[in-house]
């Protein structure tokens, strides 16, 4: 065959070439050599028969033979390696062989050394995302492993912390008691509501990292009783009226159909929900602004909105607001207290409302023009809680007009014993 005769003819110039061109050193080379001649031997079969499978096995193993720091640095040295093989490949037997030989030889090795470069890439492209996908596993397990060590620490802060403050609330509302009970007028009773008002608040910090922990580790407990939705917008307005008042601010409630509405949740948590809400929406309001609640009922949910006259929320921002200790602008131009305009905070308010509602079967999410300090576009807060549902015990059920589930057997009984006027019955 004069193709095989033209191979084997260059063959040795081959190998030379190309091992001298892609190979440094004497040691590497004469690995690379051994490489070459298998692969020279496997290119002469696959020209013989008209079979590339021939080459298979050696370029599976050569486009899965890079290094890790190849990998990690992006390099795609085996695909560089065969294109210049048969760049080379082609100048060796133009230099060696006759016009017309040259011709026959090239148009039958070139779509063997393309389609063998294709398999190359490909394997190589395999082996490169297969190291991805490991790195990315590996960044996902370690951002794992993180975000378990900060609940971890939250919980484990925030009830060694506790315990001292408990201490010193308990001291010092003894020594108010003291103060209030001497006829000694002195600054002492002032100095004492003033810590008295940091213990407040640093137990409402404590309690906050101790709520977000339990959210992160599936553990809030929710206590499943009646609960009347006029019951909890009610306590609300009460909560919030002096605080309100302290702002100039006015709280709107319009009646919405849905309001009396009685549904199964923990109407502790819920409250505890709804507050934070309303109080971000009071924080992010200027004075004199107005909070507005509403709603409207909906199939299976009943459905709260909090709208405030405040600075807004920038599209991009909207869902890190309720992320844990999400913090808005610069922290250190926010103003001191929880109720002050842009006051500051941890940035767990929103985080613990929605975790609080998402375990009640309901969620919240926000809509806003942008943010605007001058315009004041506000922020409307939508809750959704669904209608449907039932309390822990079943036997309650009936005293709140609840339909108590029937095993399967006796659902099928009374339907046997349905009366019909059906003749054929």
């Amino acid at each position: 065959m004069a193709i095989q005769r033209s191979m084997q003819k260059v063959r040795v110039l081959w190998i030379e070439r190309v091992s001298r061109e892609l190979a440094r050193g004497e040691g590497v080379r004469a690995g690379f050599a051994e490489q070459l001649e298998r692969f020279y031997d496997l290119l002469e079969q696959a020209v013989v028969t008209g079979d590339t499978a021939w080459l298979e096995p050696l370029l599976f193993a050569w486009g899965r033979s890079s290094t890790e720091t190849n990998l990690e640095s992006g390099d795609y040295d085996v695909s560089f390696v065969m294109n210049r093989i048969v760049t080379l490949t082609i100048e060796v037997i133009r230099e060696n062989l006759g016009i017309r030989d040259a011709m026959e030889a090239i148009s039958a090795l070139v779509p063997i050394l393309t389609q063998s470069l294709s398999v190359v890439i490909r394997y190589e492209m395999e082996s490169r995302v297969a190291h991805i996908s490991s790195e990315l596993g590996m960044v996902q397990r370690k951002l794992q492993e993180l975000d378990r060590s900060k609940s971890n620490f939250i919980s484990v802060a925030a009830h060694e912390l506790k315990t001292p403050l408990t201490l010193i609330e308990g001291y010092t509302s003894m020594m108010m008691d003291v103060v209030e009970q001497s006829t000694d007028e002195t600054s002492m009773d002032s100095m004492l509501k003033g810590v008295d008002t940091g213990i407040h608040r640093l137990r409402h910090i404590i309690d906050d990292m101790i709520d977000v922990s339990l959210i992160d580790n599936n553990m809030l407990a929710i206590n499943l009783q009646p609960v009347w939705i006029s019951h909890l917008i009610r306590l609300l307005k009460n909560e919030l009226a002096d605080t309100m008042a302290g702002r100039n601010q006015t709280l709107v409630v319009e009646k919405f159909e849905g309001d009396d509405t009685m549904i199964y949740g923990d109407s502790a948590r819920l409250f505890q929900a709804l507050h934070k809400v309303a109080s971000n929406a009071i924080k992010y309001t200027p004075d004199n602004g107005t909070i507005t609640l509403h709603g409207r009922l909906l199939p299976g949910f009943v459905e709260i909105t909090i709208a405030d006259t405040g600075i807004g929320i920038a599209p991009e921002h909207q869902s890190m607001v309720f992320e844990k200790f999400g913090q808005l602008g610069k922290t250190d131009l926010h103003s001191s207290g929880r109720t002050k305009f842009k006051g500051g905070g941890p940035g767990l308010g929103l985080p613990i409302a929605r975790g609080i509602l998402e375990a009640h079967g309901g969620t919240i999410w926000v809509e806003s023009e942008g943010y605007d300090e001058v315009r004041l576009p506000g922020a409307t807060f939508h809750i959704l809680l669904p209608t449907s549902g039932g309390p822990t015990d079943a036997s309650i059920a009936p005293l709140f007009s609840f339909p108590v589930p029937r095993p399967k057997d006796q659902e099928e009984s009374a339907k046997e014993n349905i009366p019909t006027n059906n003749p054929s019955a």
